[in-house]
């Protein structure tokens, strides 16, 4: 009972005073010098988020190191690190003479081995003549068919002898498999490569524009997030500046780094016109949880409890009224009211003041 005389009482003292606060008609809060705040219902998009830091990263397949499957010395680069390169250009060349040399031995050996076939195949056909007419024996006919057969393997071995040669032959070019940025340079002209056990790398290209967010997601928010999530994120070098994005997947293994456990989601956006991301860069990800949209919204302070139960102050003809409330769902600055109050309704925020 004495609680309920004081709570009158002060709402009494508090609508002494109404009567000379300025309202003011936008639709957040309001506050003028010496008057008490009120804050206006509106309708809003009010989300749950998993907050986080991460990195960009190279998409599988952007980022290439790109080699020689062969050993010769380095005759020309023709790239430089940050030159823009397309699919297929040509990137470097090595001194290609001895393999030249090979792939025209290989093709001199073909031709002596289909010159050998034609003869065998000229006179396996007359031994058969022979044969039939019984000018010949049957073992004579056989020699002339083995011949033929051996011949034709002969030729067939040149072939591939030739096709090996001449595919050695064009990995002295050096072209690009993708299209992108030339990253880095190991090698230089006049340099001696060697492909015995390993490709060597001579130029490594990047794909500026397929790239992603590793969003490092704390193990207390993961079991919330989703594939299909929209997520937004900035990087230091533009400000406040958003991009948008979308949860693509989730590493199942996590990262722990000292002594907090993460989890890597990965967040895929498209690359925006106009900026250039890089990567490595940092960026701060924020990742839906739960979205409503276009609900009811008032600010956090604008929400009071007794013994647990939601309610607000609301102005209704110059007086204040004690009304409770259904809340949802909140974020950083607002509360989404399932109930109890309508569009535009007013109610007070902060602390109460005497006027």
């Amino acid at each position: 009972m004495r609680r309920i005389v004081l709570s009158s009482v002060v709402l009494a003292l508090v609508a002494l005073g109404i009567a000379g606060w300025r309202r003011f008609g936008t639709v957040h809060s309001q506050q003028a010098p010496g008057t008490q705040e009120l804050a206006r219902v509106v309708r809003r998009d009010i989300g749950t988020v998993a907050k986080a830091t991460g990195v960009i990263k190279p998409m599988i397949g952007s980022e290439v190191n790109v080699g020689s499957s062969v050993s010769g010395v380095v005759r020309r680069l023709l790239v430089q690190i940050g030159d823009r390169v397309e699919k297929s250009q040509l990137l470097a060349e090595l001194d290609s003479r001895a393999l030249s040399a090979r792939r025209d031995a290989d093709a001199a050996a073909l031709r002596v081995a289909q010159a050998n076939l034609d003869y065998a195949e000229v006179d396996l056909r007359r031994k058969r003549e022979l044969n039939a007419a019984s000018i010949i024996s049957r073992s004579e006919l056989d020699l002339a068919g083995r011949a033929f057969s051996v011949a034709e393997q002969q030729r067939d071995q040149a072939k591939a002898t030739l096709a090996d040669s001449t595919t050695q032959l064009g990995y002295t070019q050096i072209f690009a498999p993708i299209g992108g940025v030339v990253s880095a340079v190991t090698t230089q002209e006049g340099e001696t490569v060697a492909a015995s056990f390993a490709t060597p790398t001579f130029v490594t290209l990047l794909d500026l524009s397929r790239l992603e967010v590793w969003a490092y997601v704390d193990e207390t928010d993961i079991g919330h997030v989703r594939v299909g999530e929209r997520a937004r994120f900035t990087v230091d070098t533009y400000g406040d500046r958003q991009f948008e994005g979308t949860v693509t997947s989730i590493h199942p293994k996590a990262e722990i780094r000292d002594n907090v456990v993460d989890y890597v989601v990965v967040v895929r956006f498209t690359a925006p016109r106009g900026f250039t991301l890089r990567p490595e860069m940092t960026t701060t990800v924020s990742i839906d949880l739960d979205r409503h949209a276009n609900v009811l919204a008032l600010p956090i302070r604008a929400i009071r409890r007794e013994a647990g139960r939601p309610f607000v102050l609301c102005t209704r003809n110059g007086k204040l009224e004690q009304r409770w409330v259904t809340t949802g769902i909140r974020d950083d600055n607002y509360w989404e009211i399932a109930g109890g109050l309508d569009d535009q309704d007013e109610v007070l925020i902060g602390d109460l003041k005497s006027q």
